[in-house]
């Protein structure tokens, strides 16, 4: 017969039963959401790996040595040569061992007299430079908008780097980090991951029209460093690229304006858009390169919110002139 006492365990097993089954409806209610929080179609794995900075690239700054310089000519080796000479030589911005990432702009499947790329030879002569410094490893990469094999082997600059010596490194879905970029607008992004493996990084971008923030330039073409859905971004192009230019300092700005993209910006098409200006400027001053750059576009400053936006902010300086750029032609 049973007792009183079974009543009361078998009410106790009830009430257990029941706690026992919320906490675990809880838990799984809390996974679900989890996964919901975790899900994304940004190219990384989870957001709860480490959160990465970047390091400041940026070699110190002798008052003695131009912050930029302008080149003219027609031999692109020649060019780069002379613009990184009268900034002090390659040795002011890569000492031996050094692990160098060049950042060209990479975005699209053109040829190279389109002008919607960098310039091959601008960039094999940029690694080629950066090799004479004695750099242990030099790497070329960029986050394409096209399909990455096509864009670099039709821009001829996977060919240009390999015969200079470099190595291209292409970004798979796997191959980015979280990045706390500090920003207004970019806070923790996904970022290639190449750019915390190396030591100094050059920035070597092209000028040309964009149909939405006016023109791509040095500062601009820092997005070819971010994954995830990019487009996001463009609610607010100007305060986006002006987070970028404050999170990425890079070593070296050269600024390719050998062929530059007049309309029909980022993509062009036509070589009815392409102007041949034959120039090449190269500094440590993005703000001031990208100032002295919209003159090849017929834009001003005023045009521009985010070059205004970078000099507020203490990147540099919008008054290229202030910096009493050296000024030469090479044969």
């Amino acid at each position: 017969m049973p007792s009183k006492n079974d009543k009361t365990l078998t009410e106790m097993n009830r009430r257990e039963f029941l706690k026992k089954a919320g906490i675990t409806c809880a838990m799984a209610l809390g996974a679900g959401a989890i996964g919901v929080v975790l899900h994304s179609n940004e190219p990384v794995r989870h957001r709860h790996d480490k959160i990465y900075t970047f390091r400041d690239f940026r070699t110190p700054d002798p008052p003695t040595l131009p912050k930029m310089a302008v080149v003219r000519g027609k031999n692109a080796g020649k060019m780069v040569s002379a613009v990184i000479e009268k900034l002090g030589g390659i040795a002011r911005f890569i000492s031996p061992g050094d692990r160098v990432l060049i950042k060209p702009n990479v975005g699209w499947d053109r040829q190279p007299e389109l002008a919607a790329n960098t310039n091959p030879e601008v960039v094999g002569a940029v690694v080629a430079e950066c090799l004479k410094g004695r750099a242990s490893s030099v790497w070329v990469t960029d986050v394409s908008i096209n399909d990455p094999y096509r864009s670099f082997s039709r821009s001829g600059i996977e060919a240009a780097v390999s015969k200079a010596g470099g190595t291209v490194k292409f970004t798979t879905d796997n191959d980015f980090l979280y990045t706390d970029l500090k920003g207004e607008v970019l806070k923790v992004w996904p970022v290639s991951k190449y750019f915390h493996q190396v030591d100094k990084v050059i920035n070597v971008p092209v000028v040309k029209q964009h149909s939405l923030s006016k023109c791509t330039l040095s500062m601009k073409n820092l997005y070819g460093v971010l994954g995830g859905r990019r487009n996001r971004l463009h609610q607010d192009i100007h305060t986006s690229i002006a987070d970028l230019a404050r999170a990425i300092r890079p070593t070296l700005i050269v600024m390719d304006a050998t062929r530059v993209l007049k309309r029909n910006g980022p993509t062009g098409g036509s070589i009815s858009d392409v102007s041949v200006e034959n120039t090449i400027i190269a500094g440590v001053d993005q703000v001031a390169i990208d100032s002295f750059s919209l003159g090849f576009l017929d834009l001003s400053v005023q045009d521009v919110p985010f070059i205004n936006l970078a000099a507020d902010r203490g990147i540099g300086t919008a008054n290229w002139k202030s910096l009493n750029p050296v000024d030469i032609t090479t044969t």
